[in-house]
């Protein structure tokens, strides 16, 4: 079985002890942790992943610092 691309996560979301969840990401029901809108906002930039959540737009384009309801 083959890895199952998920947009809404990053390699650097993995091992990061500061994250909370239910605050910064939560759990699908397949398993994916999603990021928030929150923990997105305070990211501060696109990571262009196509983020379920993400505030920025336009969407998915790498470094976008737009948020689309500031």
């Amino acid at each position: 079985m083959g890895f199952t691309w998920n947009p809404d996560y990053e390699d650097i979301s993995y091992g990061n002890d500061n994250q909370k969840e239910g605050e910064d990401y939560y759990l699908d029901s397949n398993g994916y942790r999603v990021m928030t809108e929150s923990y997105l906002r305070r990211r501060g930039y696109c990571c262009a992943n196509g983020c379920r959540h993400c505030p920025y737009w336009p969407k998915a384009q790498k470094g976008n610092t737009v948020l689309k309801n500031p």
